[in-house]
Parts: C-alpha cells; sequence; structure tokens
C-alpha cells in the first residue's frame, strides 16, 4: 500500500484518533498530579500568634503544615509577656499553600538599661529632649526658688538622686526639681560676699 493510500484509509484515521486520546489522557493526569503536588486551591489561614511563646507557636504552625521563622527580638513593649511573639508575616487571617514560613519577632525579656546622662543646669526642655531619647519618662515636677527659671537644679529616680553615667532601665521616671524664676538678688546678699570679691564685682 503507497503512502498516501495508507494516510487515507480508515486504520490511519483510528490511529490517530487513539493516539490523541492517549496524549489527552496524559496531558489531563499530569495536570492533576500538579495540582495535587503543589496542593493547588488548598490555602491555609494564618493563625494569630500574637502573645504566643516561639515553642507554641511552632507546635500550633506545625499542625497545620506550616513552619515559623523567627527573624528578630524587638525593644520590650509591657503589653506583651516577655519573650512571646509581637508581631507576624503574613498577618493573621492570611491564606496561604502549605510549607509557608511564618516570620516573627519576638518581645524583649524586659526594659534595657541606659547610661543617664548630665541633666544638672540644663532646660528643663533640654532634659527632657535627652530623656526620650533614651527612653525615660519625666515624672513630677518640682519648683524651688531659684533664679533660673526651669532649670534643672536636682534630678531623682524612685525617690533617690540620680547623676551622670548611672545605669537606670528604659522606662523609668525621673522626677525634678526646677529653679522657678522667682528669686532676686537681694542686697543683703552682698553682707556674705567677701570684700575681695566685691572689689572685683566694683
Amino acid at each position: 500500500m503507497s503512502l498516501r493510500k495508507f494516510l487515507m484509509s480508515f486504520t490511519f484515521f483510528k490511529n490517530l484518533f487513539f493516539a490523541l486520546v492517549i496524549v489527552v489522557v496524559f496531558l489531563v493526569a499530569f495536570v492533576k498530579f500538579l495540582d495535587f503536588s503543589t496542593n493547588h486551591g488548598e490555602e491555609i489561614t494564618v493563625a494569630n500568634l500574637s502573645k504566643m511563646k516561639l515553642e507554641v507557636a511552632e507546635e500550633k504552625l506545625d499542625e497545620e503544615g506550616l513552619e515559623v521563622f523567627l527573624l528578630d527580638t524587638v525593644d520590650f513593649r509591657p503589653e506583651f509577656p516577655p519573650y512571646s511573639i509581637v508581631e507576624q508575616d503574613p498577618i493573621a487571617g492570611s491564606k496561604v499553600k502549605d510549607g509557608r514560613k511564618i516570620y516573627v519577632k519576638l518581645n524583649a525579656g524586659g526594659y534595657a538599661m541606659v547610661t543617664f546622662p548630665d541633666l544638672k543646669n540644663k532646660t528643663f526642655r533640654q532634659a527632657t529632649n535627652a530623656l526620650r531619647a533614651l527612653g525615660l519618662v519625666e515624672g513630677e515636677l518640682k519648683y524651688v526658688p531659684d533664679l533660673a527659671k526651669d532649670v534643672v537644679l536636682e534630678v531623682s529616680c524612685n525617690g533617690k538622686p540620680v547623676k551622670a553615667g548611672d545605669k537606670l532601665m528604659k522606662n523609668s521616671k525621673i522626677d525634678f526639681v526646677l529653679g522657678d524664676g522667682k528669686d532676686v538678688f537681694k542686697d543683703e546678699d552682698l553682707d556674705s560676699i567677701p570684700n575681695e570679691e566685691l572689689d572685683t564685682i566694683e
């Protein structure tokens, strides 16, 4: 049989049909396999890990087919338990696929220690700016007679005097004794000044 007659024969078309059917079946099976292997259409809702210990979060995510990955530890936040999760990505309620990593950040175990600056004779505004930069908090204010207004005369924490170089925990409250600017220089004060100093003043 010539090639032309074979290409026009029933046998050729029958074999071509079966070949196409096999190809289609193979393609459908391959697509199904990909869907199965990649969990196509199956998504997992990310749980809320906020305030969980890392070990608890690991167990919970492992049960759901997810992984936890620790990124960093952040400065202590009092509204969260020490060493608990404060941030997560993706956020709670997100839809992810099986095996996805959930990135988390942990709360520190407590406030860090800072070195107290020299605030004596500085203005109250300068002092509060320095405190806030260190994570300290201004507490009670007490004014006493002094020539300079709003100048820091004394500082204390929990009733104890604080000096430059002392170590304090972040978020500590610092109490101030400030000048009220109402004190005036009186003539009687000259009596307490030695004569040689008076000569220099004159």
